[in-house]
């Protein structure tokens, strides 16, 4: 099924600040807008956005049970206690571990940290990892990126005398667990001003609360913004306040000084450069999920904290033999998914996809639902089977709130959890065939006829003589791009040809027109088809403008991400 795009620009935010911030900037009011958009009305505003300080990350004691985590850290080191930093198998929960392990690290040396089996233990604080903390006489155990709806086995733990400092950003059921500590800024009685922090954005800030607390300098805590950036970028949380903040001082050191682990991950890439936000998305996060995908989530944190380059290389080696096999793993089950969804007669009529095979493969569900909303735009959900249990993940598409359907259907499952737009689940399999009618149910009477169009954002319509290399180097300035501040889309109409090409791969190698400016541009797997309505018709297209690099010679183009007549 070809998906219809939807063409829409993005709401025009605070327009009556337009102009005066255009003239205060001297800069064009398209510009403007888009600084608008994002909040920034005023020439102070857009000061701190274009130039980020550190000293602007909010103090970390803000945060809810903050000092309690930090007095029973350092209770922890001062008496040698045993410590066990346990994190989730996926970018944030691996990060966040590497992170927090190696900061302790540096005040004590009995610690360990541990990752739970993604296809033994499952998704976040396990008993296993309890029973492994009680035989080793672990007494506090620093959980990130879970542990927020684990109030059975926080109370476990209690009767065993372990201590459980919970990092997590996901959203809080109705109790909280009755952990020493439990840092989450969604926590409705927690005043922190930031709410988008990710996991490992959590543990950053409990280990900056311990520099501020033993007056030890902060940056025994920045030279881990490398590993902070990777799990923003991957956990695709807002790139907005205070994650923007640490974004732009992460990406500076995953340029100029990563880590051995992360520089290690980036030799192994076929073009080893990572410049943006999109490049971790694209290159080495896919690497690292790969590893608690395919086998264990313990490989990635060995890398991470990894200090010998030889081993790191043999590591990152091993672990893009596991992302090739990912990569045909997940190609295999679309396909079966996609079979399956083509021999139910009932499928144009359904408002969700809920697929299941106990044959697939636990590691890649999320991603094979994620392939299928590509194909069927609606709310998905991809299953597999195992030891009698059914689980997997969901994907959400619109505004619609896939946690909250899956919520309603609470009696069917055995657990849950997740956010707005993406959820995992475990059911009986007994409960199967009911839960996808309750499923499909719920998902009907509550999804709007809105969320069920695929849509393709613009930022704003311009022509091409507004694109120049000073509006260019602003837009740059704008760096990092993703959630909440994403790469500027613009749509220009009625453009003519001014002589195209198609190259290997389906791309189109175009110079296109309006009046009497031109601007060359590339279309990537855009297709003969797409080539041919170029050469025949006037086309309008939505595009990013990007710098063209060719044998030292440096032009402004176009990369076009949609092309109709």
């Amino acid at each position: 099924m070809n998906l219809e795009l939807k063409w829409i620009e993005k709401e025009k935010k605070n327009t009556e600040f337009v102009s005066s911030l255009a003239e205060s900037l001297n800069i064009d009011e398209f510009l403007a807008q888009l600084l608008c958009n994002r909040g920034i009305t005023t020439f102070e505003q857009a000061k701190k956005f274009f130039r980020p300080d550190i000293n602007d990350l909010h103090d970390p004691f803000l945060m809810k049970d903050m000092e309690t985590a930090v007095k029973r850290i350092d209770k922890a080191i001062e008496q040698n206690e045993k410590i066990l930093v346990f994190g989730d198998y996926d970018v944030d929960g691996t990060t966040a571990t590497a992170l927090m392990y190696q900061f302790l690290a540096q005040f004590t040396e009995n610690i360990e940290y541990y990752i739970p089996d993604r296809f033994k233990e499952g998704y976040g604080i396990s008993e296993a990892s309890i029973d492994y903390a009680h035989e080793h006489n672990f007494n506090l155990i620093v959980a990130l990126d879970c542990g927020i709806k684990s109030n059975d086995l926080i109370e476990k733990a209690n009767g065993l005398n372990i201590d459980y400092i919970i990092c997590d950003h996901h959203l809080p059921g109705e109790n909280i667990p009755n952990a020493i500590a439990v840092l989450n800024p969604k926590r409705v009685d927690c005043s922190y001003p930031f709410k988008e922090l990710c996991g490992c954005g959590v543990g950053f800030k409990l280990a900056q609360a311990y520099c501020v607390y033993k007056d030890i300098d902060e940056d025994m805590v920045f030279q881990y913004l490398d590993l902070l950036t990777v799990a923003i970028a991957a956990d695709m949380v807002e790139i907005s306040g205070e994650n923007r903040v640490m974004c732009y001082f992460g990406m500076e050191k995953l340029k100029t000084n990563p880590c051995i682990g992360l520089d290690s991950l980036v030799v192994n890439l076929k073009y080893p450069e990572i410049k943006t936000i999109s490049d971790i998305v694209f290159k080495i996060a896919p690497r690292i999920n790969a590893a608690g995908r395919m086998k264990s989530g313990n490989i990635i944190v060995k890398l991470l904290i990894e200090k010998d380059k030889k081993q790191a290389l043999e590591i990152a080696e091993s672990i893009e033999n596991d992302n090739t096999s990912r990569k045909e793993l997940d190609a295999n089950i679309t396909e079966s998914a996609l079979e399956m969804l083509l021999s139910d007669p009932k499928m144009e009529s359904k408002n969700s996809t809920v697929v299941c095979d106990s044959e697939w493969h636990k590691g890649v569900v999320g991603i094979v639902a994620s392939r299928l909303i590509e194909h069927y735009y609606r709310p998905t959900i991809v299953l597999c089977e195992k030891d009698g249990l059914i689980t997997g993940s969901a994907r959400s598409v619109g505004n619609f709130n896939i946690h909250a359907a899956i919520e309603s259907c609470e009696h069917l499952l055995v657990n849950f959890g997740g956010h707005h737009m993406a959820a995992g689940l475990t059911l009986k399999k007994e409960n199967l065939e009911e839960f996808k009618k309750e499923f499909e149910k719920v998902v009907t009477e509550t999804i709007s006829p809105e969320d069920k169009i695929p849509k393709l954002f613009y930022d704003c319509e311009i022509t091409l003589d507004q694109i120049s290399e000073k509006n260019l180097n602003i837009i740059e300035q704008m760096r990092p791009f993703g959630p909440s501040n994403r790469t500027p889309k613009f749509y220009s109409k009625g453009l003519q040809n001014a002589g195209s090409r198609l190259l290997n791969g389906g791309h189109i190698k175009t110079q296109l027109k309006q009046k009497n400016t031109s601007m060359g541009g590339i279309a990537f797997g855009q297709g003969a088809e797409t080539f041919a309505l170029i050469e025949k018709h006037p086309v309008d297209v939505i595009y990013k403008f990007t710098w063209n690099e060719f044998r030292g010679t440096k032009s402004i183009q176009m990369e076009i991400e949609k092309i109709k007549p």
